[in-house]
């Protein structure tokens, strides 16, 4: 579909249901998320186990063919614990699984089917013992993490570093560091001179932002009718 079709109030309508929907049914299954989170769909966002928290103005870009997963699992009974920072950008598929403890600052940016983890999970010579090898996972503010990237067990990521698309991180990266590749290996340094502008900078004015994103909304569905969205459901044809 090249065009939304629904007329603004049906859109507002759905955005209303789907706000809904977060707080009742999603937000609960955290142990604390901050002011704002922004869910794209509700109900592709999984979360598994407790200690698991959210700061402030999430952005969870999860679609139903790609869901987002948390997943906190102690070893023995033992408490796993996922701590997210402000500002955070979280893409489809994304995958954060904690055996111990994951910690990831502000205004980091994950992108689509990244996997974080602290343990392998299994014994390399005992397969049927869980939870095996665990090391703590860290990972700095600002940093960004590309497309199908792997941050393995026991690795700190410092702040403003960039892992490449499709990377596997075993070891530690710098801050202010670009690493690629499997394993990871630094292609380039970023200026910490530089002035870095983070997500944050989106949320300085996080009502006068909803107002702009509100009018934009008027202004590209002005013209739509009820009529006409159900034609483009029921019967789409080219160019809709």
């Amino acid at each position: 579909m090249r065009k939304d079709h629904r007329p603004y109030w049906l859109k507002r309508l759905m955005l209303q249901y789907r706000n809904w929907r977060c707080r009742h049914f999603l937000l609960p299954q955290f142990d604390a998320i901050g002011r704002e989170p922004e869910v794209m769909h509700p109900a592709s966002v999984k979360v598994f186990g407790n200690n698991i928290r959210l700061g402030n103005f999430p952005h969870l870009i999860s679609t139903p063919d790609n869901c987002i997963r948390f997943t906190a699992m102690g070893h023995r009974g033992g408490d796993a614990h996922i701590t997210i920072g402000d500002y955070v950008l979280i893409s489809p598929g994304v995958r954060i699984s904690a055996g111990q403890s994951i910690t990831i600052g502000d205004s980091c940016m994950l992108a689509a089917n990244a996997y974080i983890s602290d343990s392998d999970w299994h014994g390399l010579y005992n397969r049927t013992r869980p939870f095996r090898c665990t090391a703590p996972v860290t990972i700095g503010n600002n940093v960004w993490i590309g497309d199908s990237a792997i941050i393995c067990k026991g690795v700190s990521i410092g702040d403003n570093a960039v892992v490449g698309a499709g990377s596997i991180v075993t070891r530690d990266v710098p801050a202010n560091t670009v690493v690629a590749g499997n394993p990871a290996r630094e292609i380039k340094q970023i200026n910490s001179r530089r002035r870095m502008i983070t997500r944050e900078a989106l949320f300085a004015d996080s009502f006068r932002q909803a107002h702009n994103l509100d009018e934009l909304d008027k202004m590209l569905l002005t013209g739509n009718s009820l009529l006409g969205w159900l034609r483009s459901v029921i019967l789409p044809r080219r160019g809709d």
